[in-house]
């Protein structure tokens, strides 16, 4: 009995204890032409696209882009601009919307 009220004032006390604030997080659903779909992570302060591609999670390194945005590692590129988004892997592109 005294363990249990000595267990329920601590946690009556107890200061929270976890992780910070999260860190503000976007994420898109995107379906492809090809019929192929990927999850898209953007972290605030990091600068990679974070997929989940064909049940594998891959970052994607932020590279200079004439307009909007590019994404790549590898043979996989991911291209956002204000018109298109496409992914490319390997040879093969295929156009992409968030939805």
């Amino acid at each position: 009995m005294r363990i249990r009220n000595v267990m329920l004032f601590l946690s009556a006390i107890a200061i929270p204890i976890g992780p910070g604030p999260a860190w503000a997080q976007t994420f898109f659903t995107y379906h492809c032409r090809d019929g192929s779909e990927f999850v898209a992570a953007f972290y605030e302060g990091d600068r990679r696209a974070h997929l989940q591609l064909d049940g594998k999670a891959i970052a994607l390194a932020k590279r200079p882009s004439f307009s909007g945005a590019r994404y790549v590692k590898g043979n996989i590129t991911l291209r956002i601009s204000k018109t298109a988004t496409t992914l490319k892997r390997g040879k093969t592109t295929t156009e992409c919307s968030a939805g």
